[in-house]
Formats: structure tokens, C-alpha cells, sequence
């Protein structure tokens, strides 16, 4: 009884410790691209929001460059967006003008290094997408081999009373793992593109170059863009949901 419930306890703080590990360094690459930036925040009700990004796996902090005061005199330095709420955004605007010299210079570099990848670049995707792509088989695999250690080994008994923390443990490592290979738009990443976005019930299109996407967002380079008709069009990079935006065309 007394080993039962001690090896409950350790899986119980294992599957803990591997949760937690894997969630703090789990983050959307997207968004993380443009982490410590000042980003523009876009939401799909209308209303914008501006600040330095601070990118946390579970949601964002907008650090505004200025103290805001609301209609009671309390003022407010930042604006927390948490996971949760990550539906109500049209998009994250980099613009390049409100970059620093520094950040700009680091931008353009990303830029060179995207557009048109060398082959050592396309050569460690290529690689990355192998692994997302054999992510399935390869658990099927953890799985095989879990169970016929429950069947043939001493151990087993302890595995098979354990199920719960185990495939609690393999799920938080699968969900690691990022979005999943998507042949459409793997082949179009480094080139220019037009994606094409709801917005107000209205269809928009924008030329970038493609540089990333996960299950959410897409993250393109680049782009000559406006957020209002009456505005001036300004160079940004643009993440953009997945919700309201998609790849239409290849523009090269």
C-alpha cells in the first residue's frame, strides 16, 4: 500500500514538473518573433491597442510607452491579453518606423535571411517538418512500446496503475511539438505571397513574404500597409489570425 501510494506521488510531482517545463517554454512562434518590439494590436471588434510585446505562454503584455489615465484617474501602464482571449485579434502590426535603430538593423537581417532561405535554412526546416511530420507515428510507437512493458516487464504493474499520469505526460510533449506540417503553405514559406483577410465584412489583400505559421497565426514580412483607408500606407510585418486571414495566392 505504502509503494502504491508513494509511486501515485511521484508521478503525480513527474507529470507535474514535465507540464510545467513544457508550458513555460511553449509559445507561439509567431507572436514570439515579435517579442520585446513595439507592436500594434489589432482586434477584430474595431479597437487597437499599442505597447512593447511581452510574449508569456499564456497570453500577452502590452507595455505602453506612456502612463494612460482612464475616467476614474487611475493609471494604467500596461494591458495584459491573455490565451484565451487570442480569437478577438485580427493582427500584430511591426511597423518598421517605430523600430529602434538597433532592432531595425536586426529586422532586416531576419528579413535577408527569409526571403529566398540559403540552403542551410531550408535544409533545418525541412529537417523540423520530417520530425512534426512522423510526430504520429512516433507516439503510436511510445505507445507500442509502453505497452508491452505494462505486459511483459516487473514495472508493468506500476505503468498500467499510472495511465492517467503517463498520458498525461505524453500529451503535454505532443502538444510541444508545434503545428503539424502543412504541405500548401511549407513550399510557399520564404517567398512573397498575397494573403487575403476579412476585415468589416470586407475582403483585403496584402503582399508579403511568408516567413512562418502555427495552428493560429500567420507571420508574413514586409508589407506595405494601412489599417484605415484614409491613412498612409507604411512598411510593417504583419501576424495575422488564422480565424480572418488566409494564403491565397504566390506573388513571384
Amino acid at each position: 500500500m505504502n509503494n502504491t501510494l508513494s509511486t501515485t506521488v511521484a508521478f503525480i510531482i513527474l507529470s507535474t514538473i514535465v507540464a510545467a517545463f513544457v508550458k513555460r517554454r511553449t509559445k507561439d512562434k509567431c507572436l514570439k518573433d515579435f517579442s520585446q518590439d513595439v507592436i500594434t494590436l489589432e482586434k477584430a471588434a474595431g479597437n487597437a491597442l499599442w505597447g512593447k510585446l511581452n510574449v508569456e505562454n499564456n497570453g500577452l503584455e502590452f507595455i505602453y510607452p506612456e502612463k494612460q489615465r482612464d475616467e476614474n484617474g487611475c493609471e494604467k501602464t500596461s494591458y495584459i491579453l491573455y490565451k484565451n482571449e487570442y480569437p478577438n485579434i485580427a493582427l500584430l502590426a511591426r511597423y518598421h518606423d517605430q523600430l529602434s535603430e538597433e532592432s531595425r538593423q536586426q529586422r532586416l537581417e531576419e528579413l535577408k535571411k527569409t526571403y529566398h532561405p540559403e540552403f542551410s535554412r531550408r535544409l533545418k526546416r525541412k529537417t523540423l517538418n520530417i520530425f512534426k511530420t512522423l510526430r504520429d507515428a512516433m507516439m503510436d510507437l511510445v505507445n507500442l512500446i509502453i505497452n508491452q512493458a505494462k505486459k511483459a516487464t516487473p514495472a508493468g504493474a506500476i505503468l498500467t496503475s499510472q495511465d492517467k499520469y503517463v498520458s498525461q505526460m505524453k500529451q503535454e510533449l505532443v502538444s510541444s511539438a508545434g503545428t503539424a506540417y502543412e504541405p500548401l503553405l511549407e513550399k510557399y514559406i520564404g517567398h512573397k505571397v498575397v494573403l487575403e483577410m476579412l476585415r468589416a465584412d470586407k475582403r483585403c489583400e496584402y503582399c508579403g513574404v511568408l516567413k512562418d505559421y502555427t495552428a493560429d497565426f500567420i507571420a508574413i514580412m514586409d508589407v506595405n500597409y494601412k489599417s484605415q483607408p484614409d491613412e498612409t500606407v507604411r512598411i510593417a510585418d504583419l501576424v495575422i489570425s488564422r480565424k480572418y486571414g488566409i494564403v491565397r495566392h504566390l506573388a513571384e
